[in-house]
């Protein structure tokens, strides 16, 4: 296993000495810091507050897509706030050296346990069902394969309508080594018949009602052994809401028509686009089932905030349309469509539009705007002024409002512009600056005013070199 290290220490500090024998006494092999962080997982070591500590994290991190532990020193005087705002910028932990008892041990614990989530993330299973490789995603995905392989708990999916939830309970499915031999039972809360629900749930006797010429296996039994997934779980009546409480809590339920006890072990996982914490606090979801089921929350992302994984998923449904093929390419036009366009129904809409532009799509070049159906083409073609809509104009009125000048104005855009940018880039000031058409040396300096507390105004205005060198 190996990790490369940088140190914020003084120069006579014996503390990178003590972390370089503890690290080797564990397996763990020390390399200096070069700038490349794709070989490997980091440890940035600190024996005294360090301004530039965060900004370091931050980049070396790329916004916490690479792993980087940060290990404080015995006299260093950060506050825990300061271990929030590493956390905040990427780091993968904050441990204080000197508070463990073998450091060399359980920093090699985490790196394993990391290793072999970063190792699934990138595997095949999950990189060809749940595409995109954003830093929003990348995220995400470590989250469900942690609470897939190192956990047997409820799970709770958020997410607006096509989000992929149900894949997602798949794939928590599939990962986890206690459930995966065994059945994957859904059930869709929306479609449960109140008057049919005993038997949705619980199964039925023969001659239990009238139509039950048969015993039937309701989905607790269906999935004994495996796991349950339960969409949509904010539709469920109140009074089956008890019902499954009591089967998750004493894991043993009755068959209709039955007076004997059956017993099942199941996984549930549950899926909803409402906000149960809101709903648990109105009193229109039990309190008591919603702790039960909200173990492990998880909430996938709408499409609009993983905006850089629209055109790899636009490639998947292209393959998906002509499998064995090579998907033709998209011309920059279309691809500028895809991402500025609104997805009310998130993947899934994405999926329906990508299948038209295939079916429409003829010969071997590629796919060019004429592909795109007509009642799915913007209304008029962008201006540069089209992004400002109304709701832009609602927030510079209330600036205007509270008394703030127009230089404070255009200050506080372009610092809110250059952090979005950066944001999004993981950290990488070279390329947001390439995005903003400004020197890099401008986002240098922002970066250091807003490390040093000021507020000097930065200017957006285009670099002429930068204008150039794009054409």
């Amino acid at each position: 296993m190996q990790i490369w290290l940088y140190s914020f220490c003084s120069p006579h500090s014996t503390f990178v000495s003590e972390v370089n024998s503890a690290l080797m006494l564990a397996g763990i092999t020390v390399r200096a810091h070069t700038g490349d962080e794709s070989s490997g997982p980091g440890l940035v070591i600190v024996d005294s507050a360090d301004p530039d500590m965060v900004e370091f994290v931050r980049a070396s991190s790329q916004n916490g897509v690479r792993r980087v532990l940060v290990a404080l020193g015995q006299g260093n005087d950060c506050a825990s706030e300061d271990g929030w705002q590493l956390l905040d910028a990427g780091a993968s932990d904050v441990l204080t050296w000197h508070e463990l008892p073998n450091p060399g041990k359980v920093i090699a614990a985490r790196l394993e346990r990391w290793q072999k989530i970063d190792a699934l993330v990138e595997s095949p299973l999950v990189r060809q069902n749940l595409i995109g490789q954003s830093r929003t995603w990348r995220l995400i995905l470590r989250r469900l394969v942690e609470v897939a392989c190192f956990t047997d708990t409820p799970v709770l999916l958020y997410g607006e309508t096509g989000t992929g939830k149900e894949l997602a309970a798949r794939l928590i499915h599939t990962l986890d080594p206690r459930r995966k031999e065994r059945e994957l039972v859904t059930l869709d809360c929306t479609t449960i018949v109140p008057e049919l629900s005993g038997s949705e749930l619980f199964g039925h006797e023969r001659g239990a009602f009238t139509g039950a010429v048969a015993a039937r296996d309701g989905a607790f039994a269906l999935a004994d052994g495996g796991t349950l997934f339960l969409d949509e779980i904010g539709e469920l009546p109140a009074a089956l809401q008890v019902q499954l409480l009591r089967v998750l809590q004493e894991h043993t339920y009755k068959r209709v028509g039955s007076n004997v006890w059956q017993r099942s072990d199941f996984r549930p996982i549950c899926a909803t686009n409402r906000d149960l914490r809101e709903e648990e606090q109105q009193g229109k979801f039990r309190r008591d089932l919603y702790y039960r089921l909200a173990t492990w929350s998880v909430t996938l992302p709408p499409l609009r905030q993983r905006v850089k994984d629209i055109i790899p998923l636009a490639r998947h449904f292209l393959r998906e349309a002509h499998p064995g093929e090579e998907p033709p390419p998209i011309d920059s036009r279309v691809r500028s469509y895809l991402e500025t366009r609104s997805y009310p129904g998130n993947v899934r809409d994405l999926r329906n539009l990508i299948l038209q532009i295939a079916a429409r799509h003829v010969g071997e070049g590629p796919i060019t705007m004429g592909d795109i159906p007509a009642d799915e083409r913007p209304a008029a073609p962008p201006t540069a002024m089209a992004w400002c809509d109304r709701s832009i104009e609602q927030a510079l009125r209330r600036a205007l409002a509270s008394g703030l000048s127009l230089r404070t104005i255009r200050h506080t855009v372009d610092d809110a512009v250059i952090r979005l940018v950066v944001e999004e880039e993981a950290g990488s000031l070279q390329q947001a600056a390439d995005r903003l058409q400004v020197s890099l040396r401008t986002l240098q300096k922002w970066r250091a005013d807003r490390r040093d507390g000021a507020m000097a105004p930065v200017s957006l205005q285009p670099d002429a070199q930068v204008v150039g060198a794009i054409g």
